[in-house]
């Protein structure tokens, strides 16, 4: 783990002026389907009362991406986290629900739904209140990646009974239709209580509000949701797991390491770390081809479509934690905001995702999904490029409002059509996997885009120091964010290049439901 040492910029050596770290924007959570549902005699009488168990559970889970935002900052100062460290806060969670999650939902189906999600609940209200009281920057990262493994169980379980407790058509649209409300509306909902909390009360209950809520959930849970599992064979690709998940967060370390202070990409521990991730991601490649049950079975991502649609989440997840990356820190460190007011700077953001994607569902169905996703990568790279624009004292209405409205609008233009051309051609037994890569891709994607764009960050306030050495650090800072959001604007257009070559299908293509996505 990264050792301790103070929050200054690396090469700045000027204190009391946090730079900028990492922040995760409320994930999409998708997941697998069930695929092999009990027998249903007739509808649970208590099953809407079981939907509102369960969105509370995924409110938690939404809530948690984005109420953390906020309070990075007054954590690090809290901690003595440094700049290149504090992104392990956000990228131990996603790290580990993205590398877990495809493992999570086979646990849920063999296991049982219910008590997989029992023990999601409970394992997610424990690793909170130890991340709230945790003394020290390591037991707060150690229990953000235990949250990120049981937001892995929890999720899958969810999203399964769901399926199972809705079997009617109409009704089962209709709870889908509620979950995803839950999700979208609970990020703009953690944003705000995180600003609350923060400013009120302790970052450290940004994380202890959990608790409670898992809790009250897992008592009503008990008694209204209804036990379900798959049959038939219940072994787990084991090796796949420790292959992947190796392998990414050496990837990750390695990224990280290489924005130390005295580290740098030719150090041979920043070396060692990239070269073992290629050794072990390749070994991981090639035993999915041999296993007998993959934990990834490569059909499932080999086709052009929902290959290529897998690729634009993986690095809209990369570029896409730029806004949140670095607006916290903007709006705190530079422009003076309180948490509450960045929390509300915060919000066109969410509102842009959700009011855009109720206007592209309407029409996808009459343009087809190629289009919509090409417009909207080069909408949002357009709105990250805007960004570059900010100074020390800029206008939020002209400099960062419109920016925020063109990266949120051009995102609901990707979610939405990727989430159906992910199952373009899928098998009815490989849907469930295959809308759970998509959810993986994006937290993986996130990752790695947050461990990389701090490492251009770091550099950046290094190199503009070291050349302007009279120079303000603020202006080092902003500097830096530029190059961050230049950065992701590039992985913007290059999934756009993609989403051009590889996504071919068209409207009649799409299947009857899309993968899970928010």
């Amino acid at each position: 783990m990264p050792a301790d040492s103070t929050l200054t910029p690396p090469g700045a050596g000027v204190p009391d002026l946090p730079p900028p770290a990492a922040a995760a924007p409320a994930a999409p959570i998708t997941s697998a389907l069930p695929s092999t549902a009990p027998a249903v005699e007739g509808p649970d009488p208590r099953r809407w009362l079981a939907l509102a168990v369960i969105a509370v559970a995924q409110l938690m889970v939404v809530l948690d991406a984005s109420i953390v935002n906020i309070a990075l900052p007054d954590a690090g100062l809290d901690l003595d986290i440094t700049a290149a460290n504090i992104q392990w806060v956000v990228t131990a969670y996603t790290l580990a629900f993205g590398g877990l999650l495809l493992l999570g939902g086979r646990i849920a189906d063999f296991i049982g739904r219910k008590r997989a999600f029992l023990i999601g609940l409970a394992g997610f209200a424990g690793a909170s209140a130890l991340g709230g009281l945790a003394p020290n920057q390591e037991l707060l990262f150690a229990a953000r990646a235990l949250q990120g493994g049981f937001a892995a169980l929890l999720a899958p379980a969810a999203l399964s009974l769901l399926a199972v407790t809705f079997t009617d058509p109409k009704e089962r649209a209709r709870a889908f239709g509620v979950f995803g409300a839950i999700s979208g509306g609970g990020a703009a909902i953690g944003l705000i209580l995180g600003g609350v909390l923060t400013e009120y009360a302790s970052w450290r209950w940004t994380l202890g509000v959990n608790v409670p809520i898992a809790l009250v959930t897992a008592v009503f849970a008990i008694g209204l949701v209804k036990e379900s599992r798959a049959e038939g064979d219940r072994r787990y690709d084991v090796p796949g797991v420790l292959l992947s998940t190796a392998g990414l967060v050496s990837l990750v370390y390695g990224f990280s390491k290489a924005a130390e202070e005295g580290v740098g990409w030719t150090d041979p521990v920043t070396l060692t770390l990239l070269a073992a991730a290629a050794v072990l991601l390749v070994a991981f490649v090639l035993y999915e081809r041999r296993a007998s049950h993959p934990l990834l079975p490569l059909r499932v991502v080999l086709d052009r479509n929902r290959g290529g649609s897998y690729l634009v989440f993986l690095l809209v997840g990369a570029g896409i934690f730029a806004i949140f990356l670095f607006l916290t820190f903007y709006f705190q460190q530079t422009l003076g905001y309180s948490p509450l007011e960045s929390g509300f700077a915060f919000l066109p953001f969410s509102g842009g995702i959700i009011l855009g994607a109720g206007i592209v569902s309407q029409v996808l169905p009459r343009v087809g999904p190629r289009p919509l996703i090409i417009g909207g990568l080069l909408l949002a790279a357009v709105g990250m490029l805007w960004l570059t624009g900010i100074g020390e004292t800029s206008s939020y209405v002209t400099e960062v409002l419109p920016a925020e409205l063109a990266i949120s609008l051009g995102m609901a233009a990707v979610f939405v059509p990727a989430s159906s051309t992910a199952l373009v051609g899928v098998e009815s037994h490989d849907a469930g996997i295959a809308s759970a890569v998509l959810n993986t891709s994006q937290q993986v994607g996130g990752s790695l885009g947050l461990a990389l764009l701090n490492t251009f960050y770091a550099s950046a306030v290094t190199g503009y120091l070291a050349d302007n050495p009279g120079a303000a650090p603020g202006a080092a800072f902003v500097h830096g964010y530029h190059v961050a959001f230049i950065w992701a604007a590039v992985f913007l257009a290059v999934a756009l290049v993609i989403s051009i070559v590889l996504i071919r299908a068209k409207k009649d293509d799409l299947p009857a439901e899309a993968a899970l996505a928010v």
